[in-house]
């Protein structure tokens, strides 16, 4: 559930970054999935860490 979010937050960072630079549609799909699987991947980092921390 926690890496659903995070990819949502991602992906619309993404396609908000995109619409700015006036992308076109496959732009701004490509921008926003591109950051969703970053901020997953980064959330994956930073669940393994507080896992390995013990809290």
């Amino acid at each position: 559930m926690l890496f659903l979010i995070f990819f949502s937050i991602g992906f619309v960072i993404g396609l908000l970054k995109s619409k700015r630079m006036k992308g076109s549609k496959l732009d701004q799909l490509q921008y926003g999935t591109s950051f969703g699987i970053a901020s997953t991947i980064l959330c994956l980092f930073l669940e393994i860490l507080i896992l390995r921390l013990g809290a």
